[in-house]
């Protein structure tokens, strides 16, 4: 829930400075600004220890080095929240979180169907985390367009 929060309050924040006239904040510079907040927050969180953890029991059992996969994840999660503050890398950072989201998508369902515990509470249910996930995604594709 965090992720949305952070996706949803930052690019809110961000328009509603653009409506009180800061002309560089449009919709779709909010949305990646929101997008920078949410990525950032995913992306540390997967270096803190205990959350390392959580996130290695998520990756399904048949893929290998899943304290590595995390790492990967983590580090491109921050670089595409950094690409995303610069208008020229902006668009493809998007697109690239977006497929990024795509590809993890797997490990959430198979946490939601092991009973993965997250920070000591079950995985997000499939259904939310469906729906949380087809949300990150569009907000991606239209930071991108």
């Amino acid at each position: 829930m965090a992720p949305l929060i952070a996706l949803v309050g930052g690019t809110a924040l961000l328009w509603l400075l653009g409506l009180a006239g800061v002309e560089a904040l449009d919709w779709q510079t909010s949305l990646r600004g929101g997008l920078a907040l949410m990525f950032t927050l995913t992306g540390v969180v997967h270096f803190l220890p205990s959350r390392r953890r959580d996130f290695a029991e998520m990756v399904p059992p048949a893929l290998p080095f899943p304290y590595a996969l995390v790492t990967i994840t983590g580090v491109l999660e921050l670089a595409g929240a950094a690409a995303l503050l610069f208008p020229p890398t902006a668009p493809y950072a998007a697109i690239g979180l977006a497929l990024l989201m795509i590809a993890m998508f797997p490990a959430n369902v198979s946490a939601a169907r092991r009973g993965v515990t997250l920070a000591g509470k079950p995985a997000t249910p499939l259904l939310p985390r469906t729906i949380m996930q087809v949300v990150f995604v569009a907000a991606a594709v239209l930071a991108a367009v």
